[in-house]
Order: C-alpha cells, then sequence, then structure tokens
C-alpha cells in the first residue's frame, strides 16, 4: 500500500490525530461468476487463479491501510471521529454508501433489490438498495438485463418462473466502457458477462434472486433462490431505461462530469491536472477512487497518493480536498451522500449550468 507523504501529527479539532485523506484497504470477495481482471488489472490482493468477483472499496468495515488511523475499520472511526468524519451523518448508522468493483466473468443471476421501507418491514434491515454502474470494460456484444421488455404483472411472473419462460420477458440492454446505468430498488436485473463495473450503491447486501442458470454454490448446491421476495418488490412495469445522460461542467477550475443524482449518493467523474485543484466537500465525507491513473491527494498539509483503481475516503472536516494527477489524462470518481436533495442543483447552479440542461439531468432520477 502506498503511504501518505507525511503522516499527520499532532491534535486535530476531534482531540485525536490530525486528519488526512484516508486510504482503505479493499475487500475481496469470492464468486462463481468471477474472474481474474480485479487482481490482473485493478491491482487487488488476491491470487488471481481465485474468481475474484468483487473488491469491496468502501464499507463500514474496511480499514484504512496507513497514517494515523491505520487498522482502525470505517464504522471504527464513525464512532471515534463523528461529525469530523461524516459531516451530518448519523454515527451511530452505519456508512450509508458502499462502493465496490465487479468483475463478471460469467453472468450474474437475475435478480432485483428491496426498498428502504420493505427492507425495513420483513429483512429488519436499516435501508434496501439503490445502486448505479459505471461501465469500465465491455467486451463486444456484452449485455446487461435491465427490467421488462413489456408490461407485466406477479401473476404472470410467477408462472414463466415456474414454467421456465421467464426469459421472453428479459429486457436486453447493450453496454460499452464509459457507460453509466441507474438501479432503483425494485429493478430487475443482472450484469451480463464480459463486464467490469465501478458500482456505488446504498449500504446493504439484500439481493433477492430469480434465477442463476442453475448453478452450484460452493457447497454443491444450487444456491438459494427468493422468488416470492423477489415478487414483492418487483417494478412490473415496462423499461425504457438506458445509459445515463451525463452532464459536464467546470466548477473552480475544475472538469467535472454528472453521472448520478440520487437522494443517497452523488457520483461524478472528475479530470485532473497535473496541478493541485480543490473540491469543496461541501460538509460530507468523499469517497475518491483513482481511475487508470494514479493521483495525489492533499488536505491540510497532509498528502497521500493513490495508485490507479485504489480508494480513499475523505473527512467531511477537512472542508477541501485538493488533487492532481501524477500522470496525463488523470481522472477520479468522486462519490458523496449528498447533504441535502439541493445538493448538486446548487453545485451546478454555482457553476453557471443552465437551469434547463441541470434540470435534465436531474430528471433521470
Amino acid at each position: 500500500m502506498h503511504k501518505p507523504d507525511s503522516t499527520p501529527s499532532g491534535p486535530g479539532e476531534t482531540g485525536e490525530m490530525a486528519l488526512a485523506p484516508l486510504i482503505l484497504e479493499p475487500r475481496e470477495v469470492e464468486a462463481i461468476w468471477g474472474g481474474d481482471a480485479l487482481a490482473e488489472r485493478y491491482g487487488k490482493p488476491a491470487d488471481p487463479a481465485a474468481k475474484i468477483g468483487e473488491s469491496w472499496e468502501c464499507w463500514d468495515d474496511n480499514r484504512i491501510a496507513a497514517g494515523a488511523y491505520a487498522g482502525r475499520s470505517v464504522a471504527e472511526l464513525r464512532a471515534q471521529l463523528g461529525s469530523a468524519l461524516l459531516g451530518s451523518l448519523d454515527p451511530s448508522r452505519r456508512f450509508p454508501i458502499l462502493t465496490k468493483f465487479i468483475d463478471a466473468r460469467a453472468p450474474l443471476s437475475v435478480q432485483v433489490h428491496p426498498g428502504d421501507a420493505y427492507a425495513r418491514r420483513v429483512e429488519g434491515e436499516p435501508n434496501g438498495k439503490t445502486e448505479c454502474w459505471y461501465v469500465l470494460e465491455a467486451e463486444a456484444g456484452a449485455t446487461i438485463v435491465l427490467g421488462w421488455n413489456r408490461n407485466t404483472t406477479r401473476a404472470e411472473y410467477l408462472e414463466r418462473v415456474r414454467d421456465g419462460s421467464l426469459g421472453d420477458l428479459l429486457r436486453r440492454v447493450s453496454v460499452r466502457a464509459g457507460d453509466v446505468f441507474y438501479l432503483p430498488a425494485g429493478t430487475l436485473h443482472a450484469i451480463g458477462a464480459g463486464i467490469v463495473i465501478y458500482e456505488t450503491q446504498q449500504a446493504s447486501d439484500l439481493t433477492y434472486r430469480i434465477f442463476d442458470y442453475n448453478r452450484l454454490g460452493p457447497d454443491g448446491k444450487p444456491r438459494t433462490l427468493h422468488v416470492e421476495k423477489a415478487a414483492d418488490v418487483l417494478d412490473y412495469r415496462k423499461s425504457d431505461a438506458l445509459a445515463i445522460r451525463s452532464l459536464e461542467y467546470v466548477l473552480d477550475g475544475l472538469c467535472r462530469t454528472a453521472l448520478v443524482a440520487d437522494p443517497h449518493f452523488i457520483v461524478e467523474r472528475v479530470a485532473l491536472a497535473t496541478e493541485l485543484q480543490g473540491l469543496d466537500l461541501e460538509g460530507m465525507p468523499l469517497i475518491v477512487t483513482a481511475l487508470d491513473r494514479p493521483v495525489e491527494l492533499e488536505a491540510r498539509g497532509a498528502r497521500v497518493e493513490l495508485r490507479a483503481y485504489q480508494t480513499a475516503l475523505v473527512p467531511a472536516e477537512l472542508d477541501v480536498l485538493m488533487a492532481r494527477g501524477l500522470a496525463a489524462g488523470a481522472r477520479i470518481l468522486a462519490v458523496a451522500p449528498p447533504r441535502d436533495r439541493d445538493a448538486l442543483p446548487a453545485r451546478l447552479a454555482r457553476a453557471a449550468v443552465p437551469v434547463q440542461q441541470a434540470t435534465d439531468f436531474v430528471a433521470q432520477f
């Protein structure tokens, strides 16, 4: 792991060591549909011979890789640091966003995630799962399942699951690198083979599998399906969803591209120059993932380097994050919980984005 160029020292406003951008240790997850891309091309610490399906980048259980807080988990730090890390987020609740890389060498199951109300009522969980996908790689002809190709009903869904004809209703969408897809809770979906994505989601692992290609799990038995629970939460309307129409703008000299503006998370791609430029944290924590080139992050005199596809969590108290590319063409994905529903519209207004353009972008969510 890269360590900060200078380890912060001395007490900060938190009464602990001074804060800095926190490099996170990823958590690798094996999956029967995974491959070797995350180890071979994305620098993740895993055996290339293993089928690594996911690399969890920012999650409550991720630990800090270096610096004054090395070895502590995000969960431990939110309890210890409170608003210094989280801004206005409740420190008694798990960190609300999970980001991960997914390598689908084989197709994932056809599935759906519940919304917040169902998750609380039925599963006893604090929230459900809305997510979005940023496509990093897609082989020629790669597709995803994204909703139904016509209106259907719970009764028809259940009948087609029983008779094996559900595939007739699945809507398949071609994908290419750079595409972004938004999947609110209740959306029928599946990542197809030959795709690598960066996923941002609500912090939940609730998944209701509907069809899994009759595959066997590590125990040699068919993986569990959740047909009835899926029936409770599916949106049965025909889908017309395609890749999100992103919005490019310039703010404080930085070229930014708004990708997703969900009430639970804002996702942007930011192009970095080779000199330091500032991102206003707007009083909230920020997840930063370097894309295919290394970057440097600085806040209050503490500097850290992220290699390609490495992730850091920036505490809210730092106010402004300075960032620069360590190679030409460097970009980051910047993910944050919005302080309120107007967070991105207010940011776009500061950048003098025409009102209609901003309205059209936000209306996609």
